[in-house]
């Protein structure tokens, strides 16, 4: 076996940004969900990470923070050139934290020459380091992820050429799936879910390793094995041929299984997915499973996925290789992840079981009310309690919220002084980058301006208050320089009750003028609904006949699949202690009931359209 190489000492501005975003992310998103964490190799084990890209800098950033220190010291990130040179906080991020510049052919056409950062590549992962790569190429806004490109698959089969003469030399190549809940909303959720590694080592991958100018690499293996990456990131995210239909199936699921933040996020995404895949056209969605006969063999039994990725050893025989590894006659890897994915019979299957008919009217249902529930601006769930209410019991409830909004506004009103800078500042320059081009060139990039600015916003106001009250009997030396920070926390945290609690407000008053008869219908179409989805789920995709069952989860509950620090704190709820006897005046985090929520005034469910 081969031993891990020594592990390097962290960068020192590498170590400081990663503190600082790991602060700003969790500032700027409500829950950061870290899945199965124990998959990332350790310190001295060369590994590739590799990642879905929706979000530009976001993503690179949410990567090098949700890797632990524990796990690895440092994450080699790779940029395109162009972000590199330029007078802007961003590039001297991306500068500082050792990222390797990378030309594109868009930029750089038939010039484009990427053969210094390669060797770099290369060299960092002999050395046993890790590098982050997204083999998408780009970032993207729309919801489909983008056909990957071979490089990932390249580097691995270079690096293996490399160490032929150790036999024992391997590479681990580890997806991780991004799903944000809503990428640039302030106080909305995120996904991080890695995915099982898949090692891959000299001795067992002779198809990938080319012995001399005469013995090419076989593309095949590059291209199988860029399939298996694929299959295994758009599996455990939202991957969808349109926003309209990750709004019909976001509505799908609240009726399916309206348990909100009681369900893990990561089981809340997988069900969301699982309602894109049965509800997209025929040809919309490349189900899981489209790769098999490229060396890729995907199958689902319930709500376990196991991917199968062949090396095609037995195909391309190389001398001693094959007779030290075996007969090459099994699957060289066997990866398994908890995802609601469907194999292709299961997708022939599907078809067939549930008339495209049939699914187009679904479809149409499920718009057409979320659309009657937009105007009338309520959710699903009001609807849903209705029935149990009184005209009494909803102004009770009316008074109750308008009392708490008064409340919490008048505790957050004076710690809100400190946040219109950063409020105002990260508005207009979002907004300014919006009408800077199409949605599809510029949506992706929000959050990172956001992140930016209110990063550079807030050090400013905290700079500011320090510098003012200094000359007082030295108070900003002593007092303002902790105390500003923690009141503006404080101030965020109760401004999420604030909203919350008046968002509840007006969805009651607006329950209020609803007619009894327009009620009355409302519950007859959603109680259509949810018997025609809850057949179709169970029937058709596989999903559990009782979600709350299947998916509740106890405080602190932990299982195989997440042994991770996320257990008992991953969901929105507020557990235990004071966080439960007071309720809304836990400093942790915010007692949601819903994923979907964000630091808005309205329910997020609408999409920019492309």
């Amino acid at each position: 076996m081969a031993t891990a190489a020594k592990p390097k000492s962290t960068p020192f501005m590498y170590f400081l940004i990663r503190l600082l975003f790991k602060f700003v992310l969790n500032v700027f998103y409500g829950t950061i969900v870290v899945e199965n964490e124990h998959y990332i190799p350790k310190n001295g084990e060369p590994v590739i990470v590799c990642a879905n890209h929706v979000n530009s800098l976001t993503d690179a950033l949410l990567l090098v923070t949700s890797v632990s220190s524990k796990k690895r010291n440092f994450l080699r990130l790779t940029a395109k050139d162009t972000q590199f040179g330029r007078k802007t906080f961003s590039s001297w991020l991306i500068e500082n934290a050792g990222t390797l510049p990378m030309q594109r052919r868009k930029e750089h056409g038939d010039q484009m020459d990427n053969s210094a950062t390669m060797d770099k590549l290369l060299t960092a992962l002999s050395e046993g380091d890790a590098i982050c790569l997204f083999p998408e190429g780009m970032s993207r806004f729309h919801p489909n992820m983008a056909p990957l490109k071979t490089g990932v698959a390249r580097i691995v089969s270079d690096v293996l050429t490399r160490n032929r003469d150790n036999p024992d030399f391997a590479v681990t190549l580890l997806t991780c799936s991004l799903t944000y809940v809503h990428r640039w909303s302030f106080r909305s959720d995120v996904l991080v879910s890695f995915n099982p590694p898949l090692k891959l080592s000299v001795k067992d991958s002779p198809s990938l390793i080319s012995t001399g100018p005469n013995d090419p690499i076989d593309f095949d293996a590059i291209r199988s094995l860029t399939t298996f990456m694929h299959a295994q990131l758009s599996s455990n995210t939202i991957d969808s041929p349109s926003w309209d239909l990750v709004r019909v199936a976001k509505t799908a699921a609240r009726i399916y299984v309206p348990l909100g933040t009681r369900m893990r996020l990561g089981d809340w995404v997988r069900v969301v997915a699982r309602f894109v895949e049965g509800l997209a056209k025929p040809g919309e969605v490349a189900v899981a499973g489209s790769a098999a006969g490229e060396g890729v063999a995907i199958e689902r039994k319930g709500m376990k996925r196991t991917v199968t990725w062949n090396s095609k050893a037995e195909q391309r025989p190389r001398g001693d290789s094959i007779g030290e590894s075996g007969s090459g006659t099994q699957p060289s890897v066997l990866s398994t992840t908890q995802v609601p994915a469907v194999s292709q019979t299961e997708s022939q299957i599907l078809s067939s079981s549930f008339p495209d008919s049939e699914r187009e009217r679904l479809t149409r249902d499920l718009s057409a009310y979320q659309d009657q529930l937009n105007a009338l601006g309520l959710k699903d769930d009001r609807i849903r309690q209705s029935a149990h209410l009184t005209r009494l019991q909803i102004l009770w409830r009316l008074l109750i919220r308008t009392s708490q909004t008064c409340l919490f506004l008048t505790i957050v009103l004076p710690g809100l002084f400190l946040w219109i800078p950063v409020f105002a500042t990260t508005t207009y320059q979002s907004e300014k980058l919006k009408r800077s081009g199409p949605v599809w060139d510029t949506h992706d990039e929000v959050a990172q301006t956001k992140l930016v600015y209110g990063l550079a916003s807030g050090l400013l106001v905290w700079l500011a208050a320090v510098v003012l009250t200094t000359p007082i009997f030295g108070l900003g030396l002593f007092f303002t320089i902790w105390f500003v920070p923690a009141w503006m926390w404080l101030t965020l945290r109760w401004t999420e009750d604030l909203i919350a609690a008046f968002r509840a407000a007006v969805a009651l008053y607006r329950l209020l003028w609803v007619s009894d008869a327009e009620l009355k219908r409302l519950r007859e179409t959603r109680d259509d609904l949810h018997g025609r989805i809850a057949n179709f789920a169970t029937e058709v995709l596989g999903l559990p006949k009782d979600p709350e069952e299947e998916f509740l989860v106890v405080s602190g509950e932990e299982d195989e699949d997440q042994p991770s620090r996320w257990g008992k704190h991953q969901r929105g709820r507020t557990r235990g202690g004071w966080d439960s006897a007071l309720r809304y005046f836990s400093i942790r985090r915010r007692r949601k009931r819903d994923w979907n929520e964000t630091l808005r005034w309205f329910d997020a469910t609408e999409f920019p359209k492309e």
